[in-house]
């Protein structure tokens, strides 16, 4: 009698999900009992900042991926060649090892390959436990009709699920699509925003819990702030863009480029977003102008960047409440300055690149901090005095 074969074969995504929600599970349980007693705002804003930490420590596994070269180290999505684990990929992987000993894949790559979705599972399952506990938890709320606030609008964690859910499909598109460098790059942008996403939920909670609002700044200082935002995700972005078409050793000396303060550069070429990785639209293969280009423009806005910040460090230790977000732009932006002339002068080492990632990832959720923490003042009337900050090493309390 023949067998008939399934369409699709289910069981590593059933399985990769299940394990998903197994590495969640350790955190919730781990922050239910260390707030017994508590109420669910303090328990959601608890869970929130835990889930900011861990997501921020998978954006450093995925650069961690991607400078290993193991983004491509089990070629298929979500499983590893019809598999929930390397194990059951062994054949697979040791044929393609021994027709390429230093391809994309192979044994250690394929693990680390998997070890960050496995990661990125949980990060997703904590973010669908903490839409599912708000809403919970705001229903009970009007339930009792208590008028206390503090439980964030289920709005904000259901945005946070959607856009989990679409740095999901980029994970799938990165790999299915042979990392292509439009792809790979919005990858490394969504975990930005959702990092800034989980920031602005852990900070609002703080803000209810102390029933307190943001500290009132001047529209100067407001305004320096959207503009180094801005900036700087722009500057992410060309990070991202410099690393996915490896442009970081397009020039290997500084302040100068190749002997020169303006080499060659085919800007057309390197700034064509739609193609495949090494190549044109067209299929020709891209230039090392091109590749310096990508490499001198990230350069030359890391300058900017890096001004617009110092000035920042300056206007917001003048505002006492936003002294700590200072002293981290401060800090964060000299840690940047160094990992990337690291890059540069050491030849990319895995350390620094990694450093590099970790501190515009880090830069970005300080900013979202210090956004969150002030507004407009008001006329007349003074700025913020001095208090405990509500985020971060101090006040980011689990």
């Amino acid at each position: 009698m023949p067998t008939t074969q399934a369409l699709y074969d289910f069981e590593p995504v059933a399985l990769l999900l299940l394990g998903g929600a197994l590495l969640a599970l350790g955190p919730v349980l781990w922050v239910w009992r260390r707030n017994a007693g508590a109420g669910a705002a303090r328990r959601l804003h608890a869970l929130t900042v835990l889930t900011l930490f861990l997501t921020f420590d998978l954006t450093l596994f995925g650069a961690f991926t991607r400078l290993t070269d193991s983004g491509l180290g089990c070629p298929d999505w979500p499983g590893c060649y019809g598999n929930a684990s390397p194990l059951g990929a062994r054949h697979e992987i040791a044929m393609a090892q021994s027709a390429q000993p230093t391809g994309p894949v192979t044994h250690a790559k394929a693990w680390i390959e998997m070890v960050h979705r496995y990661l990125a599972t949980g990060v997703g399952a904590l973010i669908v436990v903490l839409a599912v506990g708000t809403w919970w938890a705001r229903r009970q709320q009007r339930r009792r009709d208590s008028g206390v606030p503090g439980v964030l609008h289920p709005l904000w964690p259901a945005a946070t699920l959607v856009w989990v859910c679409l740095q999901g499909a980029f994970g799938a598109f990165t790999v299915t699509w042979k990392l292509f460098p439009a792809i790979v790059t919005l990858h490394l942008m969504g975990a930005i925003v959702l990092l800034m996403l989980l920031c602005v939920q852990a900070v609002r909670y703080q803000q209810a819990g102390a029933g307190r609002r943001p500290s009132m700044v001047r529209p100067s200082t407001r305004a320096w702030l959207w503009l180094g935002m801005g900036l700087l995700l722009v500057q992410i972005a060309l990070g991202g863009w410099v690393s996915t078409n490896y442009a970081v050793l397009a020039c290997t000396e500084f302040p100068r480029c190749q002997g020169s303060w303006w080499p060659p550069m085919n800007f057309g070429q390197g700034f064509q977003l739609w193609r495949h990785l090494g190549v044109d639209a067209a299929g020709t293969p891209i230039e090392f102008s091109a590749l310096t280009a990508i490499h001198y423009t990230h350069r030359l806005m890391a300058y900017l960047v890096f001004a617009v910040l110092i000035v920042l460090f300056f206007k917001l230790r003048r505002v006492p409440a936003l002294r700590p977000q200072a002293r981290w732009l401060g800090g964060l932006a000299l840690l940047q300055l160094a990992t990337g002339l690291g890059n540069v002068l050491l030849g990319w080492p895995l350390v620094a690149a990694v450093l590099h990632t970790g501190g515009a990832a880090a830069l970005a959720t300080v900013m979202t901090w210090a956004l969150c923490e002030s507004r407009l003042k008001l006329g007349g009337l003074p700025e913020a005095p001095a208090r405990r900050p509500a985020f971060g090493p101090q006040g980011a309390r689990s």
